[in-house]
């Protein structure tokens, strides 16, 4: 099983992000994603910033793949767009249906990112015929949910199934907007928002009126607030044969987070046999992993 680094979601400066990828490729990872998915107004890295970056990793022997948009609104991010799937030196992850026609008229490989509603064995066919070789399934599925379409996939045809790859650990991404929650908490419009995003590295957290956090505005996008973990069904993974797990990153516990993963998925254990916990999952004020077993997906379900 493999360890996937996905996309930084949120809006860092240039040198934060190049210091972290200094530190990611000296960890256990097998793919890196590389690129902007949130928002075409964060150009702290130009376009060659990501391709020479793309190539730093591979030169640490990390698959790199770059990433695009996953809401396409002017005929700006259009080009850009076009530009990223032209480009043949790296694969790239489709986070939106305009890429995957992109990619697919030029017969090109690509990865289907958990924006992507994959939710049945036909679709998963389909979009293999139009070129997919790994998908990442929604987050909002469950374990259950998975089963039945590898499942629907193989009795549709005898050929290989894609590459599976389950988003394990980091803030879930649920929902995306043609608005941004960050210039309207400042009320600021959103041409105008004087890259706002930059100064809330780990988005804005949006607690309900119980004082329960609930969610993260990040700029277009909304994420929950409590961090998804499956490191304690690693098992249950290998048994769905899913290829590789997603670490989302975050300011900090990344690295920690990876080795964990790691260490799980090569069976280490602790002095008392038991696996090495990633976190504390007795604080599910912190911790969420509900759409795994089909339930509300901030609960934390405990076996």
């Amino acid at each position: 099983m493999q360890l996937s680094l996905g996309p930084v979601p949120y809006f860092w400066p240039k040198q934060q992000l190049l210091d972290f990828y200094q530190s990611m490729v000296t960890q256990p990872l097998d793919r890196i994603y590389l690129g902007e998915t949130i928002c075409s107004k964060r150009r702290e890295m130009r376009w060659q910033d990501w391709l020479d970056l793309a190539r730093f990793v591979e030169s640490h022997g990390i698959k790199a793949v770059l990433s695009s948009l996953t809401l396409i609104e002017a005929e700006s991010e259009l080009k850009q767009l076009t530009k990223l799937c032209k480009q043949d030196e790296f694969l790239v992850e489709a986070n939106d249906m305009g890429a995957v026609n992109l990619l697919s008229q030029q017969g090109k490989p690509f990865v289907t990112g958990p924006a992507i509603n994959i939710y049945n064995g036909r679709s998963l066919r389909l979009m293999q015929n139009l070129g997919l070789e790994r998908w990442i399934m929604p987050v909002e599925l469950s374990k259950s949910s998975l089963g039945d379409t590898l499942q629907q996939a193989q009795e549709l045809s005898n050929e290989p199934l894609p590459e599976t790859e389950i988003f394990a650990f980091g803030q879930l991404p649920l929902a995306y907007s043609a608005r941004c929650f960050t210039a309207r908490q400042r009320n600021l419009a959103k041409d105008d928002c004087g890259f706002c995003c930059i100064e809330t590295p780990q988005g804005i957290n949006v607690t309900s009126q119980d004082g329960e956090q609930i969610f993260t505005l990040n700029g277009i996008q909304t994420m929950s607030a409590k961090i998804y973990d499956l490191c304690s069904e690693v098992d249950s993974l290998k048994q769905l044969n899913v290829q590789s797990l997603r670490i989302s990153p975050l300011v900090s516990g990344t690295s920690e987070a990876i080795h964990k993963f790691k260490q799980a998925i090569d069976g280490t254990a602790t002095e008392n046999g038991d696996a090495i916990p990633l976190m504390d999952l007795s604080n599910a004020n912190r911790v969420c992993n509900g759409y795994w077993f089909g339930e509300p997906g901030m609960d934390l379900h405990r076996q």
